[in-house]
């Protein structure tokens, strides 16, 4: 019992330093202390978390203090955000880090929040009733988490001015495909300075050759998952699809490795690449990446590869299994954070609930980091001065 209560008070400390970087974003003291219940709600270990049980975990009579905060009071959720991102780059900036970008489905009821339509759910696996969020997820050596967020919004509310405007959405906010989301949010992780080495994404965002020639003109080095159909410049072809370059390929040149752990274990794979592009500079290169079921061959999964010269297979093939760090911190912020439990319904409300989620999931990725920092440092024998001098009597 007492570990149990240092742990709370361990976290509840971590959350007010957290929250101590962005409550000069507030104007009252009334949506300062309810951002900071709120998030305190979403990391406790409730059922659910909707404004009542929220309210009630904060002490308060009722929810509405906590709609006001994510609803009504102004305050600008992407200036709280900056500072978030800030935190995770304190605690966790990486210049090997990888940025990964990616959507996930929430499944609503009706037609007012902003963005729901019918629309395909990678969380569901199947067109559902739901919004559609773009994220931006950071994966270092020492964690993941998310650091931006757009809500997507279907052409069907971008084509109906009237009904965005009941969803507070803007006149100036016109359509954006995903793909233009994850470019704003690359650029803007440039722009700020944020510490990385890679960019990766699956075939809906990798499958854009105006996007991977985007990150190339910057010198963003990227392994982009594409389709069988992609084309790619070779010696050969300007147009050469991609699933020609590998049936003749020696058998030697196929390499079984794992692309890192899954939930039942390693995720091996056979892999092999082919250069394109040869006349390219010479201090880079450009790979185009297959990953070949082991137990069903006919099974093949293509990646387009952007990289310094020297770059190892291995090293190709780590940055391509690390995609799958952003549905780690979609499924722990969802079930730990309260990702997809909010009742807002506009379009500010729901940047709002996101950032305060990746907020308190930021804060526990970097409580993970300090205890495996502990447990490390316990682990690991000492170092010592004389371990490595000749013994006396030798």
């Amino acid at each position: 019992m007492g570990g149990d209560l240092a742990d709370v008070r361990v976290w509840a400390s971590e959350l007010d330093a957290v929250h101590g970087r962005f409550v000069h974003r507030f104007n009252r003291s009334e949506p300062r202390e309810s951002a900071l219940a709120y998030m305190r709600g979403l990391i406790a270990p409730l059922a659910r978390k909707n404004g009542w049980t929220l309210a009630e975990e904060a002490g308060h009579d009722g929810p509405d203090r906590i709609q006001r905060m994510l609803n009504r009071i102004e305050w600008d959720a992407d200036e709280v955000l900056d500072d978030v991102r800030t935190y995770v780059v304190d605690n966790l900036g990486d210049w090997d880090a990888v940025l990964i970008v990616d959507d996930t489905g929430f499944l609503k009821k009706g037609t007012r929040s902003a963005g729901v339509q019918r629309q395909y759910s990678g969380t569901a696996g199947r067109t559902e009733n739901s919004q559609i969020g773009v994220f931006l997820a950071y994966a270092a050596g020492r964690g993941r988490t998310l650091i931006d967020r757009r809500l997507y919004l279907p052409t069907a509310w971008t084509d109906d001015r009237e009904r965005c405007r009941r969803a507070g959405i803007g006149d100036e906010i016109a359509f954006e495909t995903k793909v233009a989301m994850a470019k704003a949010m690359v650029r803007k992780a440039i722009a700020d300075r944020i510490p990385f080495a890679w960019v990766t994404a699956d075939a809906a965002y990798g499958f854009s050759k105006g996007w991977r020639y985007e990150l190339e003109q910057a010198d963003v080095f990227h392994v982009m998952a594409t389709t069988r159909h992609d084309t790619v410049v070779t010696r050969w072809a300007l147009d050469h699809p991609v699933h020609d370059l590998f049936p003749g390929l020696p058998r030697q040149k196929w390499k079984r490795r794992s692309c890192g752990e899954g939930a039942h274990g390693h995720r091996v794979y056979d892999w092999a690449r082919v250069e394109v592009r040869p006349w390219h500079r010479e201090d880079r290169r450009h790979w185009v990446l297959a990953r070949r079921s082991v137990s069903r061959p006919e099974e093949i999964s293509y990646y387009i590869a952007y990289c310094p010269a020297g770059t190892t297979l291995d090293e190709l093939i780590r940055i391509a299994g690390s995609r799958w760090a952003v549905e780690e911190c979609f499924q722990t912020a969802k079930q730990e954070c309260g990702l997809d439990d909010y009742q807002v319904r506009r379009y500010p409300g729901w940047h709002r609930h996101m950032t305060l989620a990746m907020a308190a999931h930021a804060c526990l990725t970097v409580l993970r980091a300090r205890q495996l920092d502990t447990d490390k440092a316990e682990t690991d024998p000492p170092s010592s001065s004389t371990s490595a001098s000749p013994r006396s009597d030798a």
